[in-house]
C-alpha cells in the first residue's frame, strides 16, 4: 500500500498540524518523496512529492506567496506544508482559497516543529513499506524463474502473473496480434483484432502514462470502450521490441492508485520473465530451423548417401521422405534494391533481409499447407529451395496451382518483391533429389538468361536451350558463334543498329521482308539495308537455308548469356 497524506498526519509528531485546504483528499494523495523547498521552484518538484517550506523569500506578500503555491501545484506535489511563525506568521485566506479552488492540500505547521524531525519520520515509513514490497516482489520474481526452468508454457506463466495483478493480461507480437491470453471472453479481447485494425493498438509509445514520474513512463495508456488499457514493451536482449504486454483495467479504477511500486516491480520482473522465455523459444526454432536447413540443403547436394540415414534425419525433423517430391528453385531479384529505397535503415540489411526471407517462406508453407502438400524448404546463397509434393497422382504435375497461390500471397503482403522460378521434375531415389535440384535451378539460370526476371521456367521447357547449353560447351562450337556474332554485337554497339534483333525478328516472322519490317516499325528498305549488312558482317546469306540456320543457333545461343566474357574480349 502506499503511504497518504492521511497516513503522514496520522504520525504523532504531526498532532500540531493543521490541513487549511483539501481535507477531504488526505486519503487519497499519495507521498513518495518529501523535500524542502523554498522559491523559487522551477522543475525540482516531482510528482507525489510532499513539500516542505517556510515561504522565505514571499516577504509576506500575498501575491508571491500566491504565485509560489500555484508552481508547487503545477508541479502536481501530493501537498504542502508551511511552517508559520517567523517568516509568515499567517497563511492568507487568498492562498486558502486558491488551494481548495485547485483540489490542493495546504498544511499549516507551528515553528517549532522541525523539518528534519517530519522528513526522518515519513522517510522511515516509506522505506518499510518499500521494503516490504520489495520482499514480496522479490518472491514473485523467484516463482517466475522457477516457471521459467521448469520450461511450462506461456500461458502458465501469464495465468500466474494475472493472480498477483488481479486484472487480465494480453500478450502480443509486435503488430498487435494476440499471442496468448486467459479470458477468451473479455470484451477487449472478443474486439481485439478490430482495435489492432484501426490502429489503436499498439499506441505510440510517445504516449506516457505519467509523464513527471520515472517510474511509469514505460507505460502508454489506451482508452477502449470502457476499460483503460496499459502497454509495457517485451524487450528483446538487443533491445529491439519483440511485443507487447497489456494490462486490461476498468475504466473507473485510478491508473495512478493501481500502479503501486509492487504492482510495477512485478510488471517488470514479468516482462523480464515472457523476454527469457521468448529467447528461449527462439533459440530451440532456430535450433529447428538451421537443422532443417542443413537437411534440406544435404538433400539437393547429394551430401546424405543411404536412405537409413535420410529418413532418420527427416524423422527427428518431422518430414515424410515416402512422399514424392519435386524441386522449385526461387530467386528473390531485388531485396536489395528495395532496402535501399526504404526511408528509415534502422536496422542493417542482413537483419532486414532475414526478416523479408522468414515472410516469403512463411506464405510458402502457407501454400503448401493449404494445398494439403507435405514440403521441405531451406534459403542459401541467396535461392529458395522448396522440395513440394506434387497433386495426388501426378509426379510431374503442373506447378501453377501452388505457385500461383504463392505470389497471390506475396503480392498482397510484399507487393514490390520480385521473385524468379526455375522448376525441375520428379526423379525416384535418394539421388531424385539431387536431380531434380540441379533440374530447377539450371531452368532458373536459363529463363533468367533467357526471359529476363520474375518469370517461372519449367526444366521440361527448356530442351532447345539445354541443346544449345551443349553445343556451347563444345570449344569449336564456341569459336564458330563467336565469329558469327562478334561483328554483329560489336557494329550494334558502335552504331546502336540493332542487327542481331533485326536477324532475330526476321526468323520469327520466317523470312517474311514486310512481316519483318511491320514488327520492328522500320521502313522496307531500311530493313533491307540492315539484312545486307548482316550478310556483308557475316559472310553468311540469309537466303541460304544452312546459312540462316547457323545464324539462328548462334543468336539463340547468344542471347542465353554463355558468351559473356567473349563478348568483351
Amino acid at each position: 500500500m502506499k503511504m497518504t497524506i492521511g497516513d503522514v498526519l496520522d504520525l504523532e509528531m504531526m498532532k500540531s498540524a493543521s490541513v487549511r485546504a483539501g481535507e477531504n483528499l488526505i486519503n487519497e494523495r499519495y507521498v513518495q518523496w518529501i523535500s524542502v523547498i523554498e522559491m523559487p521552484v522551477e522543475n525540482f518538484v516531482r510528482k507525489n512529492e510532499l513539500v516542505l517550506s517556510t515561504a522565505i523569500g514571499t516577504g509576506q506578500d500575498v501575491m508571491v506567496l500566491k504565485e509560489f503555491v500555484q508552481d508547487i501545484i503545477n508541479s502536481e506535489a501530493s501537498a504542502l506544508m508551511i511552517a508559520v511563525g517567523r517568516h509568515l506568521f499567517d497563511i492568507p485566506k487568498e492562498v486558502i482559497e486558491l488551494a481548495e479552488k485547485q483540489n490542493f492540500i495546504l498544511i499549516e505547521l507551528p515553528w517549532e516543529l522541525r523539518f528534519a524531525n517530519i522528513i526522518e519520520e515519513v522517510m522511515g515509513k516509506i522505506n518499510n513499506r518499500q521494503y516490504k514490497e520489495r520482499d514480496r516482489s522479490e518472491k514473485i520474481q523467484q516463482e517466475l524463474l522457477k516457471l521459467i526452468l521448469q520450461e511450462k508454457d506461456l500461458k502458465t506463466i501469464l495465468l500466474y502473473i494475472e493472480k498477483q495483478i488481479g486484472y487480465p493480461l494480453v500478450l502480443t507480437n509486435r503488430a498487435g496480434k494476440i499471442q496468448e491470453q486467459q479470458n477468451k471472453n473479455h470484451k477487449m479481447i472478443k474486439n481485439w483484432n478490430k482495435f489492432v485494425l484501426e490502429g489503436f493498438v499498439p499506441a505510440s509509445e510517445a504516449m506516457s502514462v505519467l509523464p513527471h514520474d520515472p517510474m511509469f513512463r514505460k507505460f502508454v495508456k489506451i482508452e477502449l470502450e470502457g476499460y483503460t488499457c496499459l502497454q509495457l514493451p517485451v524487450l528483446q536482449v538487443s533491445g529491439n521490441i519483440q511485443g507487447y504486454l497489456f494490462l486490461l483495467l476498468p475504466d473507473y479504477l485510478s491508473v495512478e492508485t493501481f500502479l503501486t511500486n509492487y504492482i510495477v516491480t512485478v510488471l517488470e520482473h514479468s516482462l523480464t520473465t515472457i523476454a527469457l522465455w521468448f529467447s528461449r523459444k527462439n533459440a530451440i526454432e532456430a535450433t529447428k530451423l538451421r537443422l532443417r536447413s542443413d537437411f534440406v540443403n544435404d538433400l539437393a547436394n547429394g551430401k546424405i548417401h543411404t536412405w537409413n540415414e535420410a529418413i532418420s534425419r527427416a524423422r527427428l525433423l518431422g518430414y515424410q521422405l515416402k512422399t514424392p517430391y519435386f524441386c522449385i528453385v526461387g530467386y528473390p531479384e531485388n531485396l536489395q534494391q528495395l532496402f535501399k529505397k526504404q526511408k528509415t535503415k534502422e536496422e542493417p540489411y542482413e537483419v532486414w533481409l532475414e526478416s523479408m526471407v522468414r515472410y516469403i517462406e512463411e506464405e510458402i508453407l502457407y501454400a503448401a499447407q493449404s494445398l494439403n502438400r507435405e514440403s521441405m524448404m531451406t534459403y542459401q546463397e541467396d535461392e529458395l529451395i522448396l522440395f513440394i509434393e506434387p497433386a495426388s497422382g501426378f509426379q510431374n504435375e503442373n506447378h501453377a496451382a501452388f505457385l500461383d497461390l504463392v505470389e497471390r500471397r506475396l503480392r498482397s503482403l510484399l507487393p514490390d518483391v520480385v521473385l524468379s522460378w526455375g522448376i525441375g521434375d520428379f526423379h525416384d531415389g535418394l539421388n531424385g533429389f539431387e536431380k531434380s535440384y540441379k533440374n530447377a535451378k539450371l531452368a532458373l539460370k536459363l529463363g533468367r538468361r533467357k526471359n529476363g526476371i520474375g518469370f517461372r521456367t519449367v526444366y521440361e521447357n527448356t530442351r532447345i536451350d539445354r541443346i544449345l547449353l551443349n553445343l556451347a560447351n563444345d570449344e569449336e562450337m564456341q569459336e564458330i558463334i563467336f565469329k558469327t556474332i562478334e561483328p554483329l554485337y560489336q557494329y550494334d554497339k558502335q552504331r546502336q543498329m540493332d542487327l542481331i534483333g533485326t536477324l532475330n525478328a526476321y526468323n520469327l516472322c520466317h523470312g517474311n521482308v514486310s512481316q519483318t519490317a511491320r514488327s520492328l516499325n522500320l521502313h522496307r528498305q531500311s530493313l533491307l539495308y540492315r539484312l545486307r549488312k548482316i550478310e556483308s558482317l557475316t559472310g553468311l546469306s540469309i537466303v541460304d537455308p544452312d546459312d540462316l540456320f547457323l545464324l539462328d543457333v548462334c543468336i539463340k545461343t547468344w542471347k542465353l548469356g554463355l558468351y559473356g566474357n567473349q563478348q568483351e574480349r
